[in-house]
């Protein structure tokens, strides 16, 4: 065949020129379809795998990158709350609850972060519990007080009664000439009296009480710390909506820029001025951000749930957070460890329940030794109560235990273990003042470091993006320079909203750490 074909015309080499010519850009052809299926499987895959770590990162942030900090989720209430573990939760740390408002507010809300923690500080359910522990706690001082108190009843009775002689044991000698009846027939009284019984002296109630009234200082302190408790969670999570709404931000302005690189190079491509390959990639690019903007408005919206959760706010209350500015250089002072174990609530908390272990251990021990108590009564008693006669009783009583079986003995070992406990968490409590008060300052001293260079590293992006658009509108370079950039400014934002997360929560975390949180924020994060 090829023969023939060669020889048609007499010139042989004009028609296999031909066949060679139509061969090879077959192939060509067919070579660019196969690059182009592998990028679009290969940016595919990437971009699969980009959403799988997005995905299993929801509760820790972006994934980290080289000279970026990993944004920490200190606080997240939205988990195991419908799951069957929810009341457990609710149990283990009520600090992630709260008495919703009943009715949202009409329009959309602009919340600071003081009236965020004011919130909190109204409806969390941990403060909430905290408040009515106080109660109980001075509940039970009352009752141990009551124990060494008088105690005053009124009693009045009437009695109706036939006594059996023989029952008793009661005759009459043989020499009387008669017998007893065998009962004494119906006869009634009655008695009104005025009971009133004392301690006198008794060394146990007396250290139960003044135990007690340790614990209801201990309680009230606990209630304060509290407050610093949800002053850290509430801030926590109202700086990750400040987070979450700065990437929805910094998506949304990728999306805008890869759409004006998706349609101009779509256009290019219909006027064959660029290959088809370059504008595969720049749609793969704009669907990507796309997709990105999703999952920010996605993680935006549950970080705001997160955050009704925690103030009370009702769920479907719109609302953003402040636009102020959040950074203050220098706000986050050195912190003095002395100062912090003066000042930390729950440190004094521990300290009052030592010595409330302590007089329980005498309280115990005081089980063995004797107790005065006076019980007396006045009043009157006869047939009727016309016919009254004047009755009283006082009775002085000594209790000396002299046999109970190791009941005292084991009353005292169990307050002694009860000392040692907390002995030892006061001590660990100490140590642990002073690390989070260290780790504070140290993670507040690196991120002001880090938001710095975030700064920087973001202006110079956004620079360089600006030459690669020109050098590419020039026809220096292709779209993969220009698309480089883009994803460079996209990191360098997120490394910008992560430090500055990372910033605002390490100086919560450093008031926390140092007590009366409540009052340091305002220094903290005044404006400068």
């Amino acid at each position: 065949m090829f023969r023939n074909l060669i020889y048609e015309d007499g010139h042989p080499n004009t028609r296999m020129r031909e066949i060679r010519h139509m061969m090879t850009t077959k192939t060509t052809r067919t070579t660019a379809l196969r690059v182009a299926a592998a990028f679009l499987l290969a940016t595919s895959a990437l971009t699969l795998r980009g959403l799988a770590q997005d995905v299993t990162q929801t509760e820790v942030g972006p994934p980290a990158t080289f000279g970026s900090i990993q944004t920490p989720r200190p606080i997240n209430p939205a988990a195991s709350t419908t799951n069957p573990s929810a009341r457990a939760t609710q149990i283990a740390n009520p600090f992630l609850g709260s008495v919703p408002q009943s009715k949202p507010t009409p329009g959309d809300l602009e919340l600071t972060l003081q009236t965020a923690i004011d919130l909190g500080l109204r409806y969390n359910l941990g403060l909430i519990d905290s408040t009515q522990a106080d109660q109980v706690a001075k509940a039970q001082r009352q009752r141990a007080l009551a124990s060494l108190l008088p105690q005053i009843s009124a009693r009045a009775q009437e009695t109706f009664e036939q006594l059996s002689y023989k029952e008793l044991g009661l005759r009459l000698p043989a020499a009387a000439g008669f017998q007893l009846p065998p009962t004494s027939g119906s006869f009634s009284y009655s008695d009104a009296r005025i009971v009133a019984s004392s301690s006198i002296v008794n060394v146990e109630l007396l250290n139960r009480y003044r135990a007690q009234k340790r614990l209801v200082n201990a309680s009230a302190l606990n209630t304060k710390d509290s407050r610093d408790v949800i002053v850290f969670a509430v801030g926590s999570a109202y700086f990750q909506v400040v987070a979450s709404q700065a990437r929805l931000d910094t998506a949304q302005a990728a999306l805008t820029s890869a759409r004006q690189l998706d349609t101009q190079l779509a256009d290019q491509v219909r006027a064959d001025v660029s290959p088809e390959i370059d504008g595969l990639r720049a749609h793969v690019e704009f669907r990507t951000a796309e997709q990105k903007v999703t999952d920010a408005s996605n993680d935006l919206e549950k970080d705001k749930l997160t955050f009704d959760r925690l103030t009370g706010l009702s769920l479907q209350q719109a609302w953003h957070p402040s636009t102020e500015e959040l950074f203050s250089p220098g706000a986050a002072a050195k912190a003095d460890v002395q100062q912090a174990l003066a000042t930390r609530a729950d440190l004094a908390s521990s300290k009052v329940n030592v010595d409330a272990a302590s007089l329980s251990v005498r309280a115990a021990r005081a089980e063995r030794l004797p107790a005065l108590s006076l019980q007396t009564s006045y009043g009157g008693a006869g047939v009727n109560p016309g016919n009254y006669s004047q009755v009283y009783e006082v009775t002085g009583s000594v209790s000396v235990p002299i046999f109970t079986s190791g009941r005292i003995r084991s009353d005292e070992r169990e307050a002694q273990a009860n000392l040692v406990q907390r002995r030892a968490e006061y001590q660990d409590l100490e140590g642990r003042v002073a690390y989070d008060v260290r780790t504070a300052q140290l993670d507040a001293e690196a991120s002001e470091k880090a938001v710095g260079v975030a700064v920087e590293n973001r202006a110079l992006s956004e620079k360089a993006l600006v030459q690669s658009k020109d050098r590419f509108a020039n026809g220096v370079t292709n779209s993969i320079e220009v698309v480089q950039a883009q994803e460079a400014v996209v990191t360098a934002s997120e490394n910008y909203v992560a430090s500055l997360f990372s910033y605002n929560v390490a100086r919560i975390a450093l008031a926390r750490a140092m007590g009366s949180a409540e009052s340091r924020i305002g220094t903290l994060f005044s404006k400068q």
